[in-house]
């Protein structure tokens, strides 16, 4: 293969250099690569289309977020989530990492650790995490199925020491029962049937509200239908469901823990414990969405 400077290009394209080395940077010349502070562009790259300077701006989250998905904006309210969502996800569910190592990971795609023993399976199910939440925005619009589902759950498992087990299934229901809080969850036996039933119930609704939104969440948990990852797969789902419905999403950070778990424990007594907790987590999420001076309901 040979490459040609971004002069050449640009002399070759008949456009400025500075349009070339943006081209470049925006990452939409495939194969072009930095040297230094030197752009090598492969000679048979094709010129990209302008885009069109009328084109409607992204407006709603969900197309702000897959906007700067798309051009790798860095700092941006997709960085946020993908930061924010994955350390406090994670975290409830006992990773060690902390939130500058997990940006740290998403940012360079590296490890920056000293002088520490770290659990090899927080590493991976964070990089993985990152995935889940590509899915579920590529996806967000999507009908929730039991498909799409396990798929987040392969997702998130895949490469752990869990996948390695015999008997754990990764991306599909869970084969020896499981309990959660101390509260028995559905038999591994009967896993399939309710999870029909939950999806046939929640999907016959043509609008959501954030009310059937966390209802169908605590469904989901009481289910438990995998051996390990329910409560990330949970979150994730949540956040895709609020995402596609229009309504502001939430992170569940790691100050709202305690809340969370005696919520979903009180659900079917008290559902104003979770409510109140989603929506303090909701609230801060406006936070954000304020800071970067996007628009909602």
């Amino acid at each position: 293969m040979n490459y040609l400077s971004a002069a050449e290009i640009a002399a070759k394209w008949g456009i400025s250099e500075r349009s070339v080395r943006n081209y470049c940077a925006q990452g939409r010349i495939p194969g072009a690569f930095l040297t230094g502070k030197t752009w090598n562009i492969p000679e048979d790259a094709v010129k990209p289309i302008r885009k069109n300077s009328k084109q409607k701006a992204p407006e709603t989250l969900l197309e702000i977020l897959r906007e700067q998905k798309s051009s790798e904006q860095k700092g941006g309210i997709y960085h946020k989530v993908q930061v924010d969502l994955t350390y406090n996800s994670n975290h409830i569910e006992g990773s060690r990492l902390t939130h500058d190592q997990t940006r740290y990971i998403f940012e360079t795609n590296t490890i920056g650790i000293e002088n520490a023993a770290v659990n090899v399976d927080d590493i991976v199910e964070t990089v993985n995490h990152f995935r889940c939440i590509d899915i579920i925005i590529e996806q967000a619009e999507s009908r929730l199925t039991e498909k799409m589902i396990k798929s987040l759950h392969a997702t998130l498992k895949n490469g752990t020491a869990d996948s390695r087990k015999a008997w754990f299934a990764v991306g599909d229901y869970k084969r020896y029962p499981n309990e959660v809080g101390g509260i028995e969850t559905t038999a591994p036996e009967e896993v399939s049937a309710a999870m029909q039933k939950l999806l046939a119930d929640y999907n016959a609704k043509p609008e959501k509200s954030l009310e059937d939104i966390i209802a169908f969440h605590w469904a989901f948990e009481r289910i438990h239908p995998f051996q390990d990852g329910n409560g990330r797969v949970g979150r994730l789902i949540m956040f895709k469901e609020c995402l596609h419905y229009g309504i502001v999403p939430f992170i569940i950070s790691d100050d709202l823990k305690m809340f969370y778990y005696r919520g979903l424990k009180e659900w079917t007594h008290q559902k104003g414990y979770l409510t109140d907790t989603i929506l303090t987590a909701q609230d801060q999420f406006k936070a954000y969405l304020d800071y970067f001076k996007i628009r909602y309901e």
